[in-house]
């Protein structure tokens, strides 16, 4: 039977076909202190869905419809309060000691990836770095490059500026856009179509675990033969009027004003964020053990404690088979993606949230008691300020 949640039978014009209802418990908001490491991670699986089906009504999750400033309450309120408890404000930058401010703000991709061992580099998206004062095309060249490619900041946040790139003459346009003292990245464009965030946690002289695997969903249409690309957009709960579309550029070819064809589906954006109409869903029962074995593999070569592997493979069985390749690491600041997933409640996405905060404090208190000394507050403070400022600078992305 075709279902469609509660929470979307209003705003949701029609059902999806091909859903299926998947039972998800309400869960409890698990209480603020920190418990042992296993159970820690025990706490952040424990509230994840099972569905049986992957294809998704594209509502909004309870969280997403919080104001940014309603949904930050709880979180500071929670973050200030394992600080307190820990005497560190900025306890889990202590957990990736490899990483500037162990990723909690301003790191640089380039030298996430290049944390990653030689002997894994096949697991690794060809990635290019693009320095101030040189030529976009020179270096593609140089780097073996071929379009399209992925054109991207170096020091990114929420997507921003990430562009698909056909041509030289789009790469021309991308540069000539970019801020002239930043750094950005090429990387080939790999058409998935499975895009997933791979979040790993490992605690000080144990093994890597994968504690979160979601599926991140592009911003799509599907067209009826009758309603414009614009109309489709309209009627859409994730896209209709939403300011996150202010700064998206619509792909190269795309007329608004077009009709597609009756079952057409038309991808609206090369980055699958929340910002521009994408989906999030919460798929960790996909994780086979060639799959953990690898992200393990992964994480203990590079050193990673806590973060996420954003990857991307062509269809979900090679993801489960352990074969993608990897376009970015995040580190500690990677948020517990899942907690989005349109079918958690607002409980159930806070308890997601606040146990990913409890292990990292956990973690970080774990490597502090090993001679890792955390970031100051200042100093962090200067990193995410610094990323905000560049942020502001980039192109819009397609």
């Amino acid at each position: 039977m075709n279902y469609v949640p509660k929470s979307s039978r209003i705003s949701t014009p029609t059902h999806v076909p091909g859903t299926f209802r998947t039972g998800v418990r309400r869960q409890p908001i698990v209480g603020a202190g920190v418990a042992a490491p296993m159970a820690v991670s025990r706490s952040v699986s424990a509230v994840w869905p099972r569905p049986h089906k992957l294809l998704l009504p594209p509502a909004l999750s309870p969280i997403e419809r919080l104001p940014k400033w309603l949904l930050c309450i709880p979180l500071v309120l929670h973050w200030m309060l394992l600080a307190v408890r820990h005497r560190s404000l900025t306890l889990p930058s202590a957990a990736n000691p490899g990483i500037p401010t162990g990723g909690l703000a301003g790191e640089g991709k380039l030298e996430c990836l290049a944390l990653i061992p030689l002997a894994l580099r096949s697991w690794v998206a060809p990635t290019a770095a693009v320095p101030p004062g040189s030529v976009a095309e020179a270096v593609r060249q140089a780097a073996g490059l071929a379009f399209p490619l992925v054109a991207k900041p170096d020091r990114g946040w929420c997507g921003y500026g990430v562009r698909r790139v056909d041509d030289a003459a789009a790469l021309r346009d991308y540069q000539a856009a970019f801020p002239p003292h930043a750094t950005f990245l090429l990387q080939p464009y790999l058409p998935g179509p499975i895009e997933a965030g791979l979040m790993v946690r490992r605690w000080p002289d144990g093994p890597a675990e994968l504690v979160g695997l979601t599926l991140r969903h592009l911003p799509t249409v599907r067209g009826d033969g009758w309603r414009t690309l614009a109309q489709l957009t309209a009627a859409d709960p994730r896209l209709c009027g939403l300011p996150r579309l202010g700064g998206l550029n619509m792909p190269a070819g795309h007329d608004m004003a077009r009709i597609p064809g009756i079952g057409e589906t038309v991808v609206l954006a090369a980055v699958a964020s929340l910002r521009v109409g994408g989906r999030y869903e919460e798929a960790l029962h996909l994780a086979t053990p060639a799959l953990r074995a690898q992200v393990a593999a992964v994480a203990v070569g590079m050193g990673l404690h806590a973060g996420r592997l954003d990857v991307r493979a062509s269809s979900v069985e090679a993801l489960r088979a352990g074969r993608f390749h990897i376009i970015e690491v995040n580190g500690a600041g990677a948020e517990a993606i899942g907690a989005w997933d349109p079918r958690l409640g607002l409980r159930a996405a806070f308890a997601a949230v606040f146990a990913n905060h409890r292990a990292l404090f956990a973690l970080g208190a774990a490597m502090r008691a090993r001679g890792h000394r955390p970031v100051g507050p200042w100093r962090l403070a200067l990193s995410w300020l610094h990323q905000q400022r560049l942020a502001r600078g980039y192109p819009a992305s397609n």
